[in-house]
Parts: structure tokens; C-alpha cells; sequence
């Protein structure tokens, strides 16, 4: 997509280099000097060159490739991985020099509904049903391709996605040999994703199903999980504090879909918190940094920081179905005395602001163009 930006921005075809390493021919027989020296003689010596490496990992020695035509005069490089050899803690060792990492989430939802053709624009639209769709089939563009034949094509793709991720990815880069004991953290995050949690609470849980993990072990899957974007990490704020906590962290799925290969149909996350893990992810894709707010008697779902670094409280749930539910989503957000912008998402049509608290109708919310 940026290739072609370029093109429409009066940049010659010249300028541009683009090589896809998972095509043999790209790379078979080739050292990275071979590739270096092939891509040097090409160059437009007098002008800014753009040079595109996808799937950069197949190349041996790949960094020096890198390093070498990053040092060189015009050249502006841009390499895409698709396993954990681009990982950030690998790219750190690997490449001298500074570089820009750029992690690709999958669709948002305005996204999903425009690669399904779907009018926004339409009033009568049902959200719900199409959201319902979003988040228990898939979010990631090659599974919404396959929607056309049928969920059990989607289901295949997110199962053997689910296992190069977790087979090759994680459990053979990290050498790990409880593969059952892995996969039933696996499962128990993918049961608790919005609930505070930590390895000694996941210990214990398991413990008590008969399944012995020491918390240190859960603590270290935990962490591969989170460097291979499989899930998000979300601490702790303590707002009166002004401090980040290091105990009873929130995680949430990269893709609601997967939960169909992790825990199978019948999930036990609620609506609530499948809702909370789709504004979790809008406002990562938005360029907050979030946090999940602790009061003395309660929690707001999400504190964050906009990109000029000023604070927003953000509380999430499904409907406002009576008065105590209503009491309960905004008293946290009255609490606060300060006088940050706070909002309320829910899915009901018609919104009341309170206390100036806005509530808003969170379709609307994940439509609204940045």
C-alpha cells in the first residue's frame, strides 16, 4: 500500500525496489551480499531510492543486508516479518542503528465493514448483528476474505494460524516442553481476558483444577504470549497515586475469533468484556497509551494518554439495562474530581451525558474517522 502511495506521489517506478523472500527465486542461492550488491546496482544515484524487503527472516544474516543499505546514502528501508525473528527484542540485537517499528493490527471495525462492502452511511444499519459477525468470526483480513466460503474455511485459517504461532513461533523458539501446561494458560487467559489476573492467581486456578504450573513458569508464558502479540498487557494506574501498579494486570486478544480455536464456541467471556477488548484495541490503533484505572473502592476500565499527552477515562459496558447498572458504570467516573475528559460507551441508541461524563453510542464512537 505505501509502495503505491509513493508512485502517486511523483515517485518513479525506478526509485523503488521490492523483493518477496518467500518466492525462491528471490532468494535461492543467494547470500545477503549477492542481494546487497544486486539491489546497490540499481539504485537512482541522485535521488531518494525506497527499498522494500518482505518476509526479510529467509535471508541469512539478513541485519547486515539491512545495516549495510541503511548506512548508504538515499536509501530508505523498509523490511516486514511475519514470525518471531522480527520480534522487537530481536530486531534490538540484530539491527544497529535507528529504525521505526510499525505493528500491523488486525481490521478495526470501520475497517471490517468496508471490506465487506457494508454502507456506514446507512441509518437503519443493525450494528449489532454485524458486530456480532466482527467479533465471532474473525478480525483479520485473510479470515474476512474467506467469509464468502462459509465459517468452517475461517475456522480452518484461524486454527492453523493459532498453530505456527504457537507449535513454531513460541513453544519451539522458546524450548518449551509442557506443551500441556502452556496451553492451559493459553486457555485461562483466553477465559479471563478483561478480568485482573496474575501468574500467582493463574497458578492457583490451575492448582485447583489439578494442573501443577509454578507461578514462575506462568509469568514467563505470559510474556512469550505478550512479544508475539497473541495478547496485550494492560496495567495498572493508580489514579490518586499517580503511580503504575505491577500486580493484577488486564489481558486482551489480539483477535476475538481465536477464542473459537483457544476455548471452542462456547465462551464464557461476556459481552461486557468482549466490548472492552474491542475499544481496548480501537484505542491502541488510535495511538493511546492505556492504562487500566484504580480508585480505592473501584476500577475505570481504561485511563489513558492521547498523542499530545494529556489524560482521557474511558468506562465500557454493553447496556444500560437498569438503574444499578447505570449506578455502578458511572459512579467511578464521578469519582474523579479532576477535570480530564470521561466518557461512557454502551450500545444504546440513545445516550444521556451525566455529570459531565459523555456517553456515547459505541458503534458511533468505533466509527468516527481520526
Amino acid at each position: 500500500m505505501f509502495k503505491e502511495k509513493l508512485l502517486v506521489s511523483e515517485i518513479k517506478s525506478e526509485q523503488i525496489q521490492f523483493y518477496n523472500f518467500e518466492l525462491p527465486e528471490n532468494f535461492l542461492n543467494k547470500s545477503w551480499d549477492n542481494i546487497y550488491f544486486e539491489i546497490k546496482s540499481k539504485l537512482q544515484t541522485d535521488k531518494m531510492n525506497y527499498i522494500f524487503l518482505d518476509e526479510i527472516q529467509n535471508i541469512t544474516d539478513f541485519e547486515k543486508l539491512v545495516d549495510g543499505l541503511y548506512v548508504t546514502k538515499n536509501i530508505d528501508v523498509y523490511i516486514t516479518g511475519s514470525n518471531a525473528n522480527l520480534l522487537s527484542s530481536e530486531l534490538a540485537t540484530l539491527l544497529s542503528g535507528r529504525y521505526i517499528e510499525i505493528s500491523i493490527l488486525p481490521f478495526s471495525f470501520a475497517e471490517y465493514l468496508k471490506s465487506r462492502n457494508i454502507d456506514t452511511s446507512n441509518k437503519y444499519l443493525n450494528y449489532e448483528a454485524l458486530f456480532y459477525d466482527y467479533v465471532n468470526e474473525t478480525s483479520l483480513p485473510k479470515g474476512v476474505d474467506l467469509r464468502e466460503e462459509g465459517y468452517d474455511k475461517i475456522y480452518e485459517y484461524l486454527e492453523a494460524l493459532y498453530n505456527t504461532i504457537i507449535e513454531k513461533d513460541i513453544t519451539q523458539r522458546h524450548k518449551i516442553y509442557d506443551k500441556r501446561a502452556f496451553s492451559n494458560v493459553v486457555k485461562f487467559l483466553a477465559n479471563n481476558i478483561g478480568n485482573q489476573v496474575s501468574p500467582n492467581s493463574i497458578s492457583k486456578a490451575l492448582k485447583a483444577d489439578n494442573q501443577s504450573v509454578h507461578h514462575a513458569t506462568v509469568e514467563k508464558f505470559i510474556d512469550y504470549l505478550v512479544e508475539s502479540f497473541v495478547f496485550y498487557r494492560v496495567n495498572r494506574f493508580d489514579i490518586k497515586g499517580k503511580k503504575q501498579l505491577a500486580t493484577q494486570e488486564k489481558y486482551y486478544i489480539v483477535d476475538l475469533g481465536l477464542l473459537n480455536v483457544m476455548v471452542g464456541r462456547e465462551r464464557t467471556a461476556d459481552k461486557g468484556h468482549i466490548l472492552e477488548n474491542i475499544v481496548y484495541l480501537e484505542l491502541l490503533r488510535r495511538g493511546y497509551k492505556i492504562w487500566t484505572g484504580r480508585l480505592r473502592n473501584s476500577e475505570i476500565d481504561f485511563t489513558v494518554k492521547n498523542s499530545l499527552g494529556e489524560i482521557e477515562y474511558y468506562q465500557v459496558s454493553w447496556e444500560m439495562s437498569n438503574v444499578e447498572t447505570e449506578k455502578r458504570e458511572f459512579s467511578p467516573l464521578e469519582s474523579l474530581k479532576d477535570n480530564y475528559p470521561k466518557f461512557l460507551f454502551s450500545t444504546e441508541s440513545f445516550t444521556q451525558n451525566k455529570n459531565g461524563i459523555i456517553h456515547k453510542n459505541v458503534f458511533e464512537w468505533l466509527l468516527e474517522k481520526e
